[in-house]
């Protein structure tokens, strides 16, 4: 696909007055040039939206629930699990932060955060499926209402004309739209709107992943070879609907498989073996593809993304069912286990609003040239620089709207989890 998936969100997010696709595409490039300002998108599952009240467990190899030791857990959360997500999340501002090229070849966040949440859709899945979508989109939505009202406003205060696809930023079932203004805050949606579609098909992926359980797992990457080399998909909301979902398919059923025992009855050699031979594959589909994408960045390659992705949480899940992994020793760095704990509970806040704190970081960072003692001894012109005064606005924004997240879960409001 000699189109990138970033031009096809920028083209797809577009209502009236909205960002062109060209626009898109030139951003990826200019914003690397431009002094303190973030780098390119490409996120992102979350505790907000997936958590769960009930003890994780590990399934052993005899299929039986096998429960993990208390100290593995916090408060019913799987630290292992939670550290994942953390480091995911991490990944995800400093790859807005400085635009790295290389950074999904190092931890692929988005392909982390579907498996993640594949596993615990699963097991959410024991109770009924109706109520169970129920609560995830109650999760989901009122964060997203919060953060949206202030984006939309803005966009409506610089000129934006929406059309009828302003009904995107009530369900986001497609892209919602937005103008070239606003368009680094709201292109971080897609993960949003591939989560939601994911959600809503589980009960029915569940069920066929349950017939044939190894050949649903590896048939689940032909549909991105098709769309890649068969059939491409259509230039408008269905088609990066399609293309996400394609994308990321084979991550959220081998969380399934995890959640299901199945990874855990499995032999080391030949999952060692086809992981690498995925990730191989997707590397080698990245850097050789280089003139028709214009980098190797995973972001913006879904067929490279899809398999490095497939390959690199096949080995973590794997290494969590079969090896028993729990990061038990989390609980002995309290200080370690409260960032990672806060992480998880806020970490729909997090990836929500970490773009607007890197957007405000640099008109921030501006007023500082204006104090000689800062100008001086500060590395105002760093955007390591900046990506610390981005965290002390994420951190500020915890406090402020991260409550939102108890509300929408049912939970006494807490400005600090």
């Amino acid at each position: 696909m000699a189109e990138t998936q970033a031009h096809r969100r920028g083209r797809d997010a577009g209502g009236g007055g909205s960002v062109t696709s060209e626009a898109q595409g030139n951003r990826h490039r200019a914003a690397r040039r431009t002094r303190g300002t973030p780098g390119t998108p490409g996120m992102q599952d979350m505790q907000g939206l997936d958590q769960d009240t009930t003890p994780l467990r590990v399934i052993g190899p005899d299929l039986e629930p096998v429960p993990e030791a208390p100290a593995a857990r916090a408060g019913g959360r799987d630290r292992y699990f939670d550290t994942l997500r953390a480091l995911a999340l991490v990944r995800v501002v400093a790859y807005h932060t400085f635009g790295w090229v290389w950074a999904g070849l190092v931890f692929p966040s988005m392909g982390v955060m579907f498996a993640l949440a594949g596993s615990l859709m699963a097991k959410s899945l024991e109770r009924p499926a109706v109520s169970v979508i129920r609560s995830r989109i109650r999760r989901l939505l009122p964060p997203f209402w919060l953060w949206g009202l202030f984006v939309v406003l803005a966009m409506l205060l610089h000129g934006w004309m929406p059309g009828w696809q302003v009904v995107y930023w009530v369900v986001p079932l497609g892209d919602p739209p937005g103008n070239s203004w606003g368009m680094q805050a709201w292109e971080i949606l897609w993960y949003l709107r591939a989560y939601l579609w994911f959600v809503l098909l589980s009960p029915l992926l569940l069920k066929v992943f349950r017939l044939a359980p190894l050949t649903v797992l590896l048939a689940s990457l032909a549909p991105i070879v098709v769309l890649q080399f068969v059939w491409q998909p259509p230039d408008n909301r269905f088609g990066s609907c399609l293309l996400d979902f394609a994308t990321f398919l084979f991550c959220w059923l081998v969380g399934i498989a995890h959640r299901e025992g199945v990874l855990a009855r499995l032999r080391p050699g030949p999952v060692v073996v086809l992981s690498l031979a995925a990730l191989a594959y997707g590397a080698w589909f990245a850097l050789t593809h280089q003139a028709e994408y214009g980098s190797y960045d995973l972001d913006d390659i879904p067929l490279a993304q899809a398999f490095w992705s497939a390959g690199f949480v096949t080995l973590l899940m794997y290494s969590k069912a079969y090896f028993k992994v729990d990061f038990a020793w989390l609980a002995r760095f309290k200080r370690l286990n409260r960032i990672v704990s806060v992480f998880n509970a806020r970490a729909m806040t997090i990836y929500l609003w970490h773009e607007i704190a890197l957007i405000l970081a640099v008109p921030l960072i501006d007023q500082f040239w204006n104090v000689p003692a800062f100008a001086q001894y500060l590395p105002l012109e760093s955007q390591w620089f900046m990506f610390g005064v981005g965290w002390v606005l994420i951190a500020v924004a915890i406090p402020l709207v991260g409550w939102v997240e108890d509300v929408a879960a049912k939970r006494r409001p807490r400005l600090l989890p």
